[in-house]
């Protein structure tokens, strides 16, 4: 039993390795403390991590909240790598960037009760062959949908993952399901999965055009196939909106 889980894990752990893949996702949740206010981490965010981040080469930094009023409430980063050495190189680059220490100084020297988020969680995310690299939504995009496609085993995942490449990105290309990024978490919670982000004009088109996936030709081909039986066990959905200072 134990040789076979090593032997998924090395498969899953080859296969993300030796696809075609060019961008690394890391993906911060900011879980707010109840009855404080985000001003602080706002203009952190505006005024020294994204400006800072921008002058290491790193564009398109994504910013976003909960449509909905859950509590507690979620603030999500998106931040892009060329590669997972990369995240390294960056925070290297921060910690050497005169102007960012300046910049985030009201942040980096808040007291305990001033700082408005209880934790963070971060996930690494890789991109895949079918999808390498992060595509920027259009302007008018208000309406995002976060989805993270869980497994029962790496090899499951490896065989959803493939689906993808082989089909699913063409079939939202199709019925018009934008997306801004997609991989598979080599890192973080709800393992083993994958993540992808959509984007959308409003809840309206997002809905028009999930309507069309179901009935697609193609769609309806891949799911009888054997290859693809059990390939995923779970789906979490977060809808989210992009706030003013947002690069996404």
């Amino acid at each position: 039993m134990m040789s076979k889980i090593f032997f998924c894990i090395f498969t899953l752990s080859l296969f993300i390795t030796t696809q075609a893949q060019s961008e690394m996702y890391e993906l911060r949740t900011y879980e707010m403390e109840f009855f404080k206010q985000a001003d602080l981490l706002h203009d952190y965010f505006k005024k020294a991590l994204i400006p800072a981040l921008n002058r290491q080469g790193v564009l398109h930094v994504g910013v976003f909240e909960e449509t909905s009023e859950a509590l507690p409430k979620k603030i999500y980063l998106l931040i892009t790598y060329q590669q997972l050495q990369a995240h390294e190189d960056v925070a290297i680059g921060l910690a050497n960037d005169p102007q960012f220490k300046i910049d985030g100084m009201p942040y980096s020297t808040a007291s305990q009760e001033e700082i408005p988020f209880k934790r963070i969680e971060s996930t690494f995310i890789k991109s895949v062959s079918g999808f390498p690299n992060l595509v920027k939504p259009p302007e008018n995009s208000e309406f995002f949908e976060l989805r993270i496609y869980e497994s029962h085993n790496e090899d499951a995942l490896r065989r959803k993952v493939k689906m993808f490449n082989d089909s699913e990105f063409g079939i939202f290309e199709d019925v018009g399901l934008p997306t801004v990024f997609f991989g598979a978490n080599i890192s973080g919670n709800q393992m083993p999965c994958l993540t992808y982000l959509l984007a959308f004009k409003d809840k309206e088109e997002h809905e028009q055009a999930w309507s069309k996936f179901g009935p697609h030709p193609e769609w309806q081909r891949i799911i009888k196939l054997e290859e693809y039986a059990n390939a995923m066990n779970n789906i979490t959905r977060v809808f989210l909106k992009p706030l003013a200072y947002s690069q996404l």
